[in-house]
């Protein structure tokens, strides 16, 4: 390939380009919801649900939301691929674009490894109401004490038959359906379809449990469709989680949802290429991406940890 076509715009426009396919975010969206930010942190308080509907007796009996609420600070990330200017002279195999490309993959992917992490982090970390996220004491204003966590005893843990995954993912079903709101109302009485995440070792028996007619694999994520009476489930198998004998179900049809991703910029590329002091200096291009973000936890009525013991 001639060093014309190994311009700076081009690989520029490659990595937009490839960035825009969103690979890697084949489960992101069922699970969290973004969120734009235009400051360091964000204060979210919104997070205890609108009154019930009720006889009107007295009056209007307004209730405002709750002292419910989570921050999330907003963190710096970046890439930087350095090319020497000889590399660039010589690439005749496209080796340079495919490392652009990678790169643009490991940008979408990015949103994949921070809630990976949150979710690992699920019975340490805090969400609103003070609790870690999988917890077996939450209590939301007029919900009475609830649990997001199942303990379920079966043969082998690491192992779960078919049959036994099954009947875990319909008693973490039946637990999500049962979760009230700060007001008392049920959370997920309209739940139809849910997201069964699990490690790799449990792939077989789950996609057998849920009678998977289609598997997609895309990025650090493997997506299957299968069904069980009513109800529609994806299973999203996350390589990234430092699982081996739990999963987690998450109900994903709501408005509201079990995570939050906050974006203050999107990913944004820029170089030091051509006529620039590091190819006057170094002989080489500089392509940096950077983004500011994060995560957070958002419902956690929206999610039920199974553990197999």
């Amino acid at each position: 390939m001639p060093l014309s076509a190994l311009s700076s715009r081009a690989i520029i426009g490659e990595f937009y380009d490839r960035l825009n396919q969103g690979l890697g975010k084949i489960w992101v969206p069922k699970v969290s919801r973004e969120i734009k930010s235009n400051q360091e942190t964000e204060n979210y308080k919104w997070l205890g649900s609108t009154p019930a509907m009720r006889e009107w007796i007295g009056g209007r009996q307004p209730r405002g939301l709750r002292d419910f609420g989570v921050s999330i600070t907003n963190r710096p990330y970046e890439s930087t691929l350095e090319i020497s200017v000889d590399d660039l002279r010589r690439d005749k195999t496209d080796q340079i674009m495919t490392r652009i490309q990678e790169q643009a993959d490991r940008a979408n992917a990015h949103w994949a490894r921070l809630l990976s992490l949150l979710i690992d982090a699920g019975e340490t970390g805090l969400c609103y109401d003070g609790k870690t996220f999988f917890a077996t004491d939450h209590v939301s204003g007029d919900s009475g004490p609830q649990s997001n966590v199942l303990s379920i005893n079966i043969v082998t843990p690491a192992t779960p038959t078919a049959s036994e995954l099954q009947d875990s993912i319909l008693e973490a079903t039946q637990a999500l359906l049962a979760y009230k709101d700060d007001e008392g109302e049920p959370m997920n009485e309209t739940a139809l379809e849910f997201m069964v995440m699990v490690p790799p070792g449990y792939l077989k028996a789950a996609a057998t449990a849920l009678g998977a007619t289609v598997i997609e694999q895309t990025g650090n994520a493997i997506l299957a469709l299968g069904g069980l009476g009513g109800f529609v489930y994806r299973l999203a198998v996350n390589v990234r989680l430092n699982w081996t004998t739990q999963f987690v179900v998450f109900c994903t049809d709501g408005v509201v949802t079990p995570l939050i991703r906050q974006t203050e910029q999107d990913v944004k590329m820029d170089a030091m290429a051509e006529g620039s002091s590091e190819e006057f200096m170094h002989r080489r291009h500089l392509y940096g991406i950077t983004t500011l973000r994060n995560v957070g936890y958002g419902y956690w009525q929206k999610a039920c940890l199974v553990k197999h013991t």
